[in-house]
């Protein structure tokens, strides 16, 4: 199993705050439309990141909780 990063700061002790927004940006939408914003969330912050390696990495490192 790939080695997993968790990060002390818990963003910053805000973690909560973060879950509820990700929560209340996905009320009202249809499944189709809750993974299109997914995606499009995905795709924002890979940009932000801006590192391919590092974006790389991190697919590979959620696609590991799938399994």
């Amino acid at each position: 199993m790939p080695e997993r990063t968790i990060h002390a700061s818990g963003f910053a002790g805000r973690g909560d705050d973060i879950y509820a927004a990700l929560l209340k940006a996905h009320e009202g939408l249809t499944e189709a439309e809750s993974h299109a914003l997914n995606a499009r969330l995905v795709l924002l912050m890979a940009n932000r990141i801006g590192d391919a390696d590092t974006v790389s990495d991190l697919l590979k490192t959620a696609r590991s909780y799938a399994e």
